[in-house]
């Protein structure tokens, strides 16, 4: 990619004109002085163009709908064939409840996608003249200045140039260098919709990918993507998604950290996380990550984990994935996969769904997604959220009901 794409938004054009020029490197906008309409401008940094494209003030109270279609089509016109990232920049003294419903609105003009516009959002928060010690904890205690940087974000403190950019190109990464691309129609009101432009492309995939720490998921998972530099769950004890196209489908992969061991409030959390990041449609399979060799006792504990958290519903949506390095179709391997009676319990399980993936060869991704695209193919197609609502539900009842007859059956204890 040639040229990285940057549309700003925020509640300060004073310190969006002040990250503009700290990104280009030079003073380009007048921070002072601020238009009614979006301003675009052209940098470079070390391997790319840059073409920034600030917007007025699209969060104040009073901006009238006209005045918003406005400068929403002046924004998709400059930033044609798309924005790659918007650069949300909040000052977080100044920022309220009323802003941020104004910037979700006005991320949801640019795409009727449940939660697209966000995916190519990369928050900045401003604190000037906020170098007192716990400021940043203060901000995170207001709700909706944390809602907002739930999703990537940065501190301006002490922010070096390399580091924002470096940053905005990950961001980028995320969605294999793609931009957001949408058509513009006017309603009859005069207001604005913009509908993201239909691709051609094989249907897309939403896996969840799990198993216990250092089983290689990771691994996989840039091994598919074809990627160095990954998010990792190693590094993070939280779900990560990263998205791809692979073989002509766009592929999200959902990295679910190990479950066993950890608090049952924190397990539900991210359970229910993960198969939210795979939202509208839900999850088309999980993959259970394995290496070639005897199931350990974590291996144990983590796969009865997910069992209990997702019910024996996620049986028809499991596959398991074992990796090795080497020839999948050496002796030593063939023999393990007959015969370890682990191996051989697990397949009974999830109806036989098991494929041995050597992750340096390549030519293997196309046989891993096409038996992904078999369980779609089934019914239930995917794993929804409301599945998961339904699973939880069933779990509460249960137990208030086992609750209740413990209750019953306490003896009672006379005093005197």
């Amino acid at each position: 990619m040639s040229e990285l794409r940057v549309v700003l938004l925020g509640n300060s054009w004073s310190e969006r004109s002040s990250v503009a020029n700290f990104i280009l490197g030079e003073t380009q906008f007048n921070a002072e002085d601020e238009p009614d309409r979006c301003v675009r401008v052209r940098g470079q940094s070390e391997d790319r163009e840059l073409v920034l494209i600030n917007t007025p003030d699209l969060l104040g109270l009073h901006i009238s709908q006209h005045k918003l279609t406005e400068v929403i089509e002046d924004c998709v016109r400059l930033s044609a064939p798309g924005p790659h990232v918007f650069l949300l920049v909040l000052d977080a003294e100044g920022f309220t409840e009323e802003h941020k419903g104004k910037l979700c609105r006005v991320l949801q003009l640019f795409s009727d996608l449940r939660d697209q516009s966000f995916d190519h959002s990369l928050v900045l928060v401003s604190t000037p003249g906020a170098q007192s010690s716990g400021f940043m904890e203060k901000c995170l205690e207001r709700v909706h200045l944390r809602e907002i940087i739930r999703c990537r974000h940065m501190w301006k403190n002490n922010l070096q140039r390399s580091e924002l950019l470096t940053m905005l190109t990950q961001t980028i990464q995320d969605h294999t260098g793609e931009h957001l691309s949408c058509d513009v129609f006017k309603e009859k009101d005069g207001s604005l919709t913009m509908k993201p432009k239909s691709e051609h492309r094989g249907p897309s995939l939403n896996l969840v990918l799990c198993g216990k720490r250092g089983a290689g998921k990771t691994s996989a998972a840039k091994a598919i993507l074809g990627w160095r530099d990954l998010r990792s769950v190693s590094n993070s004890p939280v779900c990560v998604q990263n998205q791809g196209e692979v073989c002509g489908r766009r592929v999200s992969l959902v990295e679910l950290p190990a479950l066993g061991g950890k608090p049952p409030e924190e397990v539900m959390e991210e359970s229910f996380k993960c198969v939210s990041l795979c939202e509208p449609e839900g999850v088309h399979a999980f993959v259970l990550v394995l290496p070639v060799a005897p199931l350990t006792d974590e291996d144990k504990r983590e796969l009865q984990t997910i069992q209990n958290t997702f019910s024996s519903l996620v049986n028809d949506f499991t596959m398991i994935l074992l990796t090795v390095d080497s020839d999948p179709t050496h002796p030593d391997v063939v023999n393990f996969v007959a015969d370890n009676p682990d191996i051989w319990e697990l397949r009974q399980g999830c109806g036989g769904r098991v494929m041995v993936l050597n992750i340096k060869d390549k030519q293997q991704f196309p046989q891993l997604l096409d038996a992904v695209g078999r369980i779609r193919s089934e019914e239930p197609r995917c794993f929804t959220k409301d599945m998961f609502t339904k699973v939880l539900m069933k779990r509460v009842v249960e137990q208030e009901k086992f609750q209740s007859e413990v209750n019953t059956l306490k003896p009672v204890v006379s005093v005197g």
